[in-house]
């Protein structure tokens, strides 16, 4: 119960401070003749350290709970962790990581590009996953309700 209450209370303080840095946000305001405003840079920054600590959560406590509950899947969260490997390492080789044509901006390296483009790759595979695991989802509940 002391573990609930920790993670109840944590919660709290991480959407407070959201809230927080959102209330600065929109009092200094976030954009000034296109030029980011340190309450972007730091709604950004803040961004990133919730999907990190949404990260750490997931994969610590996703460890030491099958730990607890199941040795043996360990193997299956290790199998999960290569398929998402194999999947990055698929959407690195595809990309291509050629400059968009008519980019008149400042120029980017080719490596730049390269991760650009396998970024993109990753979020249409993670869509089309998303979109493909919901119609299986819908056809597998029909399925069991007509039983």
């Amino acid at each position: 119960m002391k573990l609930n209450k920790i993670f109840k209370w944590g919660m709290v303080l991480l959407i407070l401070i959201s809230v927080a840095i959102l209330v600065w946000g929109f009092v200094a305001g976030f954009e000034a003749n296109k030029v980011a405003l340190p309450a972007t840079n730091a709604l950004l920054t803040w961004a990133a350290v919730m999907i990190g600590i949404a990260l750490f959560c997931w994969i610590v406590i996703g460890l030491i709970v099958s730990i607890m509950n199941d040795p043996k899947s360990l193997i299956k969260m290790g199998v999960v962790l290569l398929v998402i490997a194999a999947l990055c390492l698929v959407a690195f080789l595809l990309a291509k990581g050629n400059p968009v044509p008519g980019y008149t901006g400042p120029a980017v390296s080719a490596g730049m590009l390269k991760l650009t483009d396998t970024i993109l790759i990753l979020t249409a595979i993670a869509g089309v996953g998303a979109i493909l695991s919901i119609i299986v989802g819908e056809i597998r509940l029909a399925i069991a309700n007509k039983k």
